[in-house]
């Protein structure tokens, strides 16, 4: 299954990764990027963190075994194909998944339920946003082979 992969040294802190995130997920139906989200505040489903002199994307690596699927007491995180998804009606606001999630990935939305990747599956064609977006390629759709 292709998951998303950052590599740090190649990371410019741009945030254009969030800005494309939040366009892809707007439910604007604007086809400009700039006119959808001005004035807006963006709620992407991936984030900048920096520290250390260094800048990385934080997004869901749909885990083989999420600590967020076992944690939601309402049954709206489901682990198919190779990949979390949240059912955005079952969700209850609870946030246990939010505290189980190791990687931090998963975050408050606008709404009642919670928010994370869903690799841009339901709006966007076959490249996540986020990785089309990067300028610098610091972020990677692609399959590997699991570490030994």
């Amino acid at each position: 299954m292709k998951r998303i992969y950052v590599d740090e040294k190649w990371c410019l802190g741009c945030r254009l990764c969030e800005y494309n995130c939040a366009f892809a997920n707007a439910t604007s139906g604007r086809d400009d990027m700039a006119k959808a989200l001005k004035d807006r505040e963006i709620n992407p489903r991936i984030r900048i963190e920096e520290g250390g002199g260094i800048s990385f994307a934080v997004s869901c690596r749909h885990c083989d075994d999420p600590f967020c699927q076992k944690a939601c007491i309402s049954g709206a995180l489901k682990f198919e194909n190779g990949q979390v998804t949240i059912d955005q009606e079952k969700c209850v606001g609870c946030y246990s998944c939010i505290m189980a999630c190791p990687f931090g990935a998963v975050m408050p939305s606008d709404g009642t339920a919670v928010q994370k990747c869903d690799l841009c599956m339901q709006n966007h064609q076959g490249i996540p946003a986020c990785v089309e977006g990067c300028p610098n390629r610091a972020i990677i759709f692609e399959d590997r082979e699991a570490f030994a």
